[in-house]
């Protein structure tokens, strides 16, 4: 992926150094891709299913309080290659998605990114770095530590700087749909569910959000030619890699849909790819789609 020389985005909040903060991390108020390290880690370490994991983070619970958090900036000595990276990745978010909003006759709101090492307060109560990347709605921000990038290389099988890329274009998806109102009208759905139909609608949830990091893609290659041969399937096999029946399936050798939040890798892999074959968010709308 071909990044030298483009606009770092001024929408990084870099915390690495700070002390992180208490509580517990509301897992129906963080959305995203997440969930599915802390799952993986429950499963290896204390031989939990990582499938009742994510099914636990991403239920309902009550929003934590809001968390009033200092904009941390960096000095110039604490940048890195990495740190350059996801301040471009996200900058390549917000040109698109402006640009989108624009031709809707709407104002894009730029989320903040925010660094940490750890774990962090948020508005959404304590991520960890265990839980991977996530966006909270409580304060519009995408939380990562940047150990999830070797997490996605050593234990998921996903290398590769695009790779990264989508991850983060993932969780702006969440931001995407946050501020068109379709997470809210979600939340609001699953409260009235049973299990089983809460899951359901997570799993469109997150298959639109691929969609959507798919978009992304698509218009930011377009206007800039940044892909390289072997990038995009760097993105398609980390959204395989992180399927619920491929997380099930490596963790006690059987499959069970009904129990899925995220997609299987399949589903994943072929949103992300409509996403990023259309450029057309209205390709993106997994909740009218008879079959995902």
């Amino acid at each position: 992926m071909r990044m030298d020389g483009e606009r770092e985005s001024d929408n990084v909040e870099d915390n690495r150094g700070g002390s992180g903060g208490g509580g517990r991390m509301i897992g129906g108020r963080g959305i995203g891709l997440g969930t599915i390290a802390i799952a993986l880690v429950g499963g290896w370490i204390f031989g939990i299913n990582p499938l009742t994991i994510i099914g636990v983070l991403g239920g309902m619970g009550d929003t934590a309080p809001a968390v009033q958090q200092q904009p941390v900036q960096p000095s110039p000595g604490q940048e890195d290659p990495q740190v350059r990276f996801v301040k471009q990745v996200l900058a390549s978010t917000e040109d698109v998605w402006r640009q989108q909003f624009k031709a809707m006759g709407a104002t894009y709101r730029d989320p903040k990114l925010r660094l940490y090492r750890g774990r962090e307060a948020t508005a959404c109560g304590t991520g960890q770095a265990a839980m991977g990347p996530f966006y909270c709605p409580g304060d519009e921000k995408v939380y990562i530590d940047l150990s999830f990038y070797e997490t996605m290389r050593t234990r998921l099988g996903a290398p590769g700087d695009f790779a990264q890329a989508y991850v983060i274009a993932h969780e702006i998806g969440h931001h995407v749909q946050h501020q068109l109102g379709i997470s809210d009208k979600v939340d609001q759905a699953r409260q009235r569910s049973n299990e089983r139909a809460a899951n359901a609608l997570s799993v469109r949830l997150e298959l639109q959000a691929d969609c959507l990091a798919g978009v992304w893609a698509y218009h930011y290659n377009q206007a800039k030619q940044v892909l390289q041969p072997g990038d995009v399937e760097e993105a398609l096999n980390a959204a395989s890699q992180i399927g619920d029946d491929t997380l099930q399936r490596n963790a006690q050798g059987r499959v069970v849909p009904e129990s899925f939040t995220h997609g299987s890798s399949a589903q994943r892999v072929n949103w992300f790819k409509r996403g990023m074959g259309t450029g057309q968010m209205s390709q993106c709308d997994t909740f009218k789609a008879a079959q995902i």
